[in-house]
């Protein structure tokens, strides 16, 4: 196959974006509060077309609470290509026990020795993902 058949970057479907959600466990929140953005790291699980994530009080939940609406992204790199998704929506803190006690059901543990009481969910608006086909840089001139 000849480099220039090769299409170096293609669109996910929603399902194949979905596929690449559960296979990932670390993205990045992206929120914004009176026009400056913040982003944080956070381990999550994808779970029933939603992500789920722990938290504990700080400036990651003021934040949400302040403005809900919320970008996060994964991506993964393997040796021939990489993955990256995208999905903005609305987060909102879990308060009804009996969500609380599924979610505890969840593969979903603090990756650093912190008690994270607090469960958030985002409930996906719109999402974009990707698939990057990986070799090197074609000739420039």
């Amino acid at each position: 196959m000849d480099i220039d058949d090769v299409k170096p970057i293609r669109i996910l479907t929603e399902d194949e974006s979905w596929n690449a959600l559960l296979s990932s466990s670390l993205g990045r929140l992206a929120v914004s509060v009176g026009g400056v953005p913040d982003i944080f790291p956070v381990n999550f699980v994808a779970t029933d077309r939603r992500l789920l994530f722990r938290t504990a009080e700080g400036t990651k939940l003021l934040e949400l609470t302040i403005n809900n609406q919320v970008a996060f992204e994964t991506d993964g790199v393997g040796r021939d290509e990489a993955w990256s998704v995208v999905v903005k929506g609305t987060a909102s803190v879990l308060e009804k026990q009996a969500d609380i006690d599924t979610a505890d059901q969840l593969p979903l543990h603090p990756l650093i020795p912190t008690l994270k009481y607090i469960y958030v969910e985002i409930i996906p608006t719109e999402m974009q993902g990707r698939r990057f086909q990986l070799g090197p840089e074609p000739d420039r001139y």
